[in-house]
């Protein structure tokens, strides 16, 4: 059975994808819980539509994606997850979630595809996503994943409190030479 995706299904595809799943899955799964609708021509169309529609929202040259690339260079998304005391997050952090806020937080349109982010974010810390904007042009977008209610814990410093204490352990000391100096008492 053909499904328009609503909502992101993990392990069936993203918001807005056409897919083919068993006719009990669509029934007493996706149908209900209003994750997806039935494919129909007309839905279909209307769908296509929108894609094409979309498309000319974002880059058409060069010159507008190096534009789009310094906004995106600049931006930081934030999001307020529910986590656990691990910091592991009750759900996740997708491609769409992304592109959406991109488009609410910057007015900048950029395809779900075009994210390159290999999983959903299911922790809470600091990403770098690499964004493809148009053939050459590419842009990391700063992203905080920030427990709800919450901070996240300040940046590591560069170098580690262990190697200072091994850079101090690291210096002999001559205990011998010190007591060679007091004078021996007879």
């Amino acid at each position: 059975m053909q499904l328009i995706l609503l909502h992101d299904v993990e392990n069936v595809g993203l918001r807005g994808d056409v897919v083919d799943v068993a006719r009990g899955y669509a029934r007493n799964f996706l149908l209900p819980r209003r994750l997806a609708e039935e494919a129909t021509p007309s839905r279909l169309s209307e769908l296509e539509k929108h894609e094409s529609h979309r498309a000319r929202h974002e880059a058409a040259t060069t010159d507008q994606a190096q534009e789009i690339q310094g906004v995106l260079e600049q931006a930081e998304l934030r999001f307020e997850m529910k986590a656990g005391p691990t910091g592991s997050l009750f759900g996740s952090v997708t491609a769409t979630d992304i592109a959406d806020e991109l488009w609410e937080k910057h007015k900048v349109r950029i395809d779900r595809r075009k994210i390159e982010l290999q999983s959903p974010i299911k922790r809470v810390g600091r990403y770098a996503i690499p964004v493809a904007i148009f053939e050459d042009v590419r842009a990391d977008v700063a992203t905080l994943v920030v427990p709800e209610g919450g901070e996240l814990p300040p940046e590591e410093p560069e170098e580690p409190v262990e190697a200072e204490v091994e850079e101090q352990a690291g210096e002999p000391v001559d205990e011998t030479s010190e007591l060679a100096e007091e004078p021996a008492e007879t």
